[in-house]
């Protein structure tokens, strides 16, 4: 429904694609949406997409777009600008900047100590710098309280929304695992693959869905795949558009994510929209997004664990059916993207 109510105007810096197939993309693009929808007058500012590795060019840019906003129209940043970019030219932004974390940039994996140092250090700083800072999880802002020493007041927790939870099954036989996610080494695709090494006495088959993000994490994954005998059972997919996705969630029978870290995990709250038995790690947002019973929760970097947890689901027809149940009755309960747009409007509404 839209609200004809007046609204602050706002704006909305995001960079590169926004309509990229991301968790934070997605989460980004729905919420401009929506803000829009429900009647406030959002100017998009689309910055270049070489953060959060700019180049100074694209830091000065950035800087000045931002910097030209007038002081009583609230600025949502998001968290690969915000953690990167250059403290000194982020004072100069008169606009009320409300940061947009969904996870702290220094966290991700696979950093050297040095940038990871750097980005951690660049983010306290800047954080100081926010009117109100926006987290799609208890977790990130359980992060930023303990580690950033962000006051409790400032930070809202605004969850992702979702469509409404899909009934329909076209089960694949065999059993179709399915993973979606970047390929990327936080999503830890690598320990999946081993993990379905150790299950070749089983039927199943599996397909991991999501965009390279790294070049040679694809290259790793495919040698992997290929030295376990694995090429004619494991898929990567790629990029898929949003309708063959949910056909392929439609046809699985359990979602699988070796995640090294989730900020909150869009994919997992898609797999309870289709009630899936879930078989991911307990790291990050993963405990508060899956709910007790409707998933398997095994240590990060352990495929022995993960091999466990899915060779149960496989040969347990009843234990699987029960997890089902509750994935489909917990993404029966999931938000809407309305939902998030309410929280987030009271916040622009708020700062000055």
């Amino acid at each position: 429904m839209t609200n004809t109510t007046t609204r602050r105007p706002a704006a909305f810096a995001i960079p590169g694609d926004a309509t990229q197939k991301t968790g934070g993309y997605i989460y980004e693009w729905e919420l401009l949406q929506g803000l829009r929808r429900n009647g406030r007058a959002v100017d998009h500012i689309e910055l270049a997409s070489g953060f959060p590795d700019p180049s100074p060019a694209e830091t000065r840019t950035a800087i000045e777009t931002m910097a030209a906003l007038p002081a009583d129209v609230p600025l949502i940043i998001d968290g690969l600008v915000f953690g990167s970019i250059d403290t000194a030219g982020l004072e100069t932004v008169r606009a009320p900047i409300v940061a947009m974390i969904h996870h702290p940039l220094g966290l991700e994996t696979g950093l050297s100590a040095e940038r990871s140092a750097h980005l951690l250090g660049r983010e306290a700083d800047n954080l100081k710098l926010a009117r109100a800072v926006l987290v799609p999880s208890p977790h990130t802002a359980r992060i930023l309280v303990g580690q950033f020493g962000v006051a409790e007041d400032k930070i809202t927790i605004a969850l992702p929304g979702f469509r409404p939870a899909d009934p329909v099954k076209k089960l694949s036989t065999p059993p179709l695992i399915l993973s979606v996610g970047l390929l990327a080494e936080r999503k830890g695709h690598d320990v999946l693959v081993a993990a379905f090494g150790k299950l070749r006495d089983l039927e199943w088959q599996a397909q991991i869905v999501g965009k390279t993000h790294d070049a040679a994490v694809e290259a790793r994954l495919r040698g992997q795949i290929e030295a376990l005998g694995l090429g004619e059972r494991v898929v990567l997919t790629g990029l898929l558009d949003d309708a063959e996705v949910i056909e392929r969630y439609r046809a699985a029978s359990i979602f699988a994510l070796a995640t090294r870290y989730e900020g909150y995990g869009i994919v997992l709250g898609e797999a309870l929209l289709h009630g899936l038995p879930i078989v991911t790690c307990r790291t990050g947002a993963v405990p508060d997004t899956v709910p007790e019973g409707a998933g398997l929760l095994v240590p990060v970097d352990d495929a022995e664990a993960i091999a466990k947890a899915l060779r149960m689901l496989l040969t347990d027809h009843d234990a699987r059916q029960k997890m089902a149940e509750v994935s489909r009755q917990a993404g029966e309960r999931l938000p809407s993207w309305d939902d998030t747009e309410r929280i987030v409007s009271g916040v622009l509404d708020r700062v000055y």
